[in-house]
């Protein structure tokens, strides 16, 4: 008999601090390979906090997280070269061009130039490859931005309203790299209702850090997602 293989998320009883105020209250989940997790929540509702978690960028403070097969936090070093995080910052140098921001993040991943140039073109930014990002437009930016989240091939991403300053043409490029086409388990935060509920296996609707709704995306009850933002 055939094993199942193990979640690329497992959450239980995940909780999240900063001083006295909780950011994220029993938070259990899972997410199988090639599955999408669609987040939802108002400002402030934890979903920017659980994404920094599963990145490995904050501890938690109590519950189980295992991300990519790693137990978290202690784990962490196995998992942090295997995700990619699209957030509401680029990370981007601002002086650096786009292709030397490129190649600066595929020497730390051991990623050859040929890569950066493939998505360079990928992304419809060839022919402002050598621009410093900030001479380039929000749009602009955010597809160097994602170029740089799948640079290594990550079979997890994490992307947090990753559409935003784009226009659909843009969207549409991007969609082969961090969409569902793309193929890779992902972690969707997004205002957009409709959108988010088409793109995904599961959702999560966060209310003050607190799971309120919880289950499969087939059949997820689109008004009470609403009712989060309201």
């Amino acid at each position: 008999m055939t094993e199942e293989p193990s979640p690329v998320i497992a959450l239980e009883g995940l909780e999240r601090r900063f001083g006295d105020r909780p950011a994220l209250r029993g938070i259990s989940v899972t997410v199988g390979e090639g599955q999408t997790l669609a987040v939802f929540g108002s400002n402030g509702a934890g979903k920017t906090t659980l994404l920094r978690v599963l990145a490995t960028l904050l501890r938690p403070d109590a519950g189980t997280v295992r991300v990519l097969g790693a137990s978290l936090p202690d784990e962490a070093w196995k998992a942090r070269g295997r995700i990619g995080f699209l957030g509401h910052e680029p990370l981007l140098y601002p002086d650096l061009s786009a292709r030397d921001n490129l190649l600066f993040h595929a020497r730390l991943h051991g990623v050859g130039a040929s890569r950066v140039d493939e998505l360079l073109a990928a992304v419809g930014m060839a022919h402002r490859a050598r621009d410093p990002v900030r001479e380039l437009s929000r749009g602009m930016v955010q597809r160097i931005a994602a170029a740089r989240a799948v640079l290594h091939d990550p079979p997890l991403l994490l992307l947090d309203e990753p559409r935003a300053g784009l226009d659909p043409a843009a969207a549409e490029k991007l969609d082969p790299l961090i969409g569902r086409a793309s193929g890779r388990t992902r972690v969707l935060v997004t205002h957009d209702t409709e959108r988010g509920l088409h793109e995904a296996d599961a959702v999560l609707g966060l209310r003050a850090g607190s799971a309120v709704v919880a289950g499969p995306a087939a059949g997820a009850d689109a008004a009470a997602i609403r009712e989060l933002y309201s």
